[in-house]
């Protein structure tokens, strides 16, 4: 294995670990593993989106790079794997809960933060549905009138047409998708549905980049506006 060449120079990005990892936890995680998985879902629940993160099984065992990481073969790594979730389980690092999907059980593993635990306690109230989304496979049930009133904070008044456009949208895209877009618009100064709506057909057409658009609002709007000449 090629030797660490050390931290690149200029601006690197952080990853902000909670105090209490090392004040509390560090101290009593005795298992390597446990260690390696903690640490990379601390760095990959921070590189997430939306209001609550977490992450699958799939999540750790698609990640080549790291599995190869925790042992040279795939089983034993796979075992590593397993007993290193257990472990920070017991430890109530996780907060683990299974849903079905797709006549699949499949464990999701949030960590045990304020966020976690309502995400959690919504879940085992059956307060879910599938979210379309192969990167995050669940999402809460939205608040009802969610939607609409975010068009009516950020557009203006509700018409009869706008309401049945909001409803086939609430059936069509993922509800943590609305706010972001609507905010995208507001940045951009064009509160209008029809370009909303473009955000969100190319999130799902093109992949989801929010963190970019937020950098870089004028090319945002640009790329939205052409996508909205396209589809006239």
């Amino acid at each position: 294995m090629e030797a660490f060449q050390g931290f690149t120079a200029g601006k690197v990005r952080l990853v902000p670990l909670p105090e209490q990892f090392f004040s509390e936890l560090l101290s009593e995680i005795d298992n390597l593993g446990e260690l390696k998985v903690a640490l990379y879902a601390l760095w990959q629940i921070h590189r997430g989106e939306g209001n609550f993160r977490y992450l699958s099984n799939a999540d750790f065992r698609n990640d080549n790079h790291f599995m190869k990481g925790l042992a040279s073969t795939d089983p034993e790594a796979n075992h590593i794997l397993d007993d290193a979730l257990e472990g920070l389980v017991r430890r109530n690092f996780f907060l683990n809960v299974d849903v079905s999907l797709d006549d699949e059980i499949r464990s999701l593993f949030f960590l045990n933060s304020p966020k976690g635990r309502a995400a959690v306690d919504a879940i085992e109230r059956g307060e879910w549905r599938p979210s379309g989304d192969k990167h995050n496979l669940i999402e809460l049930m939205p608040e009802p009138s969610n939607i609409f009133s975010l068009y009516e904070a950020h557009i203006g008044p509700l018409t009869p047409l706008i309401a049945e456009a909001l409803k086939d949208a609430e059936e069509t895209f993922p509800s943590g998708w609305f706010e972001e877009a609507f905010r995208i618009a507001v940045e951009n100064n064009v509160r209008n549905w029809r370009y909303v709506e473009a955000i969100l057909r190319r999130w799902k057409e093109k992949g989801r980049h929010e963190r970019k658009d937020r950098r870089d609002t004028e090319k945002a709007r640009r790329r939205y506006t052409e996508w909205e000449d396209d589809s006239n």
